[in-house]
């Protein structure tokens, strides 16, 4: 059981006036202090529907000690690792000031949309000093703590909560200067009854990008869950859920978009447990139509955990029965050929596991990567399963 200090009180979470402490540390805009090492650690306090709940603040799991739950793995084993220092610097309050390599305004006519770059394509170069959409949106996913599983959370994590998570997340992030939650937009679950009100906050958090003339216009992030795709008079249409406006996409871009993202696509129409996930910068012409300008996806599993692959899939429905934590390792800029851990178990005693999968098309530049990653990181115990001599080995 973890213990906190808020402001000048020091109290397990298990303590009957917790709670209390909590609400009002919220309000005031109080940080909690992590105790389980010395010096304690600074997370923030977030609220979740009608919870308030303890998180971490940007890239700080580390700091805390590998027995409490805060505890994250190194990043060096994913794709955040290249990111750091660069792409994502912490700024004296603690929050993360982001380096972003997409664009938030429009200036001159309206041009054809473009698709975030990945990194694995030819000619296309990962820049660590700035994320792309696909990286912004896996950040997301990183600092909302939705790469985290345990069994016990079965049947709790909804679009609700998802939507709330990404929001605190963005709320400890800025961006050229500004607060990045400001530019996010991320769709309210759809309640019947209070329609109106829904109506209402949506079109005032989208009441900034509506082009009013022929001049530069501002641009907004959306996160957002795919309902389908559908042919449109020129072009297609995104229909994304709990949203009652389509988003527009011009013909050719969809073209690319489909051959750049085949591979998430087909794994999305495969099953309907799968979400499809979105992240786009859009604006809204003068007419009061909503047109992506640059767009990535992103395939999650039922609990919303993203995977690449059928094997990554296998692996992540073996450990989500299991109820000590596991971690899902993020690409992020990194291109689909380089190595990265797939999972990590920072529960598991006697120290925290990484889990890689090798595919069966790796060659020997691969396997020296992997061998490099694992060596720098001799504190964690490296599980491997290359793909090609067989099933899945035992688990830790």
């Amino acid at each position: 059981m973890r213990t906190f200090t808020i402001g000048e009180r020091t109290l397990a979470e298990s303590a009957l006036e917790f709670r209390t402490l909590l609400a009002d540390a919220y309000e005031q805009g109080h940080r909690a202090m992590c105790m389980c090492k010395e010096p304690a650690v600074a997370m923030y306090i977030a609220r979740l529907e009608d919870q308030y709940l303890i998180k971490r603040m940007p890239l700080s799991g580390r700091d805390h000690d590998p027995a409490c739950p805060s505890y994250e793995p190194p990043y060096e084993l994913s794709g955040l690792g290249p990111l750091i220092g660069n792409a994502i610097q912490i700024d004296a309050s603690g929050k993360a000031d982001l380096k972003l390599d997409f664009s938030l305004t429009k200036r001159g006519p309206r041009s054809a949309p473009i698709l975030s770059a990945e990194p694995s394509e030819p000619g296309i170069r990962s820049e660590p000093r700035k994320l792309s959409l696909r990286s912004m949106l896996h950040y997301f996913w990183e600092a909302g703590e939705l790469t985290e599983w345990r069994a016990t959370w079965a049947g709790r994590r909804g679009w609700g909560r998802v939507r709330t998570s990404l929001l605190n997340a963005a709320a400890q992030m800025t961006a050229r200067g500004g607060p990045l939650g400001d530019v996010l937009f991320v769709p309210e679950v759809f309640h019947p009854e209070d329609k109106d009100g829904i109506a209402a906050r949506r079109a005032t958090a989208l009441k900034s990008i509506q082009a009013t003339g022929s001049g530069p216009r501002k641009l907004m992030l959306i996160v957002a869950e795919v309902k389908e795709f559908s042919a449109a008079r020129e072009g297609q249409r995104i229909l994304v859920r709990h949203m009652p406006f389509p988003l527009m996409i011009e013909e050719g871009a969809w073209r690319r978009l489909a051959l750049r993202y085949e591979t998430e696509l087909e794994l999305w129409r495969s099953s309907e447990a799968f979400h499809l996930i979105l992240i786009a910068t859009f604006g809204i012409s003068t007419a009061g139509i909503a047109s992506v300008e640059e767009v990535a996806l992103m395939v999650v599993n039922e609990h919303w955990l993203p995977f690449e692959d059928i094997n990554e899939l296998r692996l992540l429905e073996k450990l989500s029965h299991l109820k000590r934590k596991s971690v899902k390792g993020l690409r992020f800029n990194l291109p689909r050929d380089a190595p990265i851990v797939s999972v990590t178990l920072p529960e598991q005693k006697p120290g925290p596991v990484a889990m890689f999968i090798v595919p069966g098309s790796a060659g020997e530049e691969y396997e020296h990567a992997l061998t490099d990653m694992i060596n720098a990181r001799p504190e964690i115990t490296p599980w491997v399963w290359r793909v090609a001599e067989g099933e899945i080995p035992r688990l830790p």
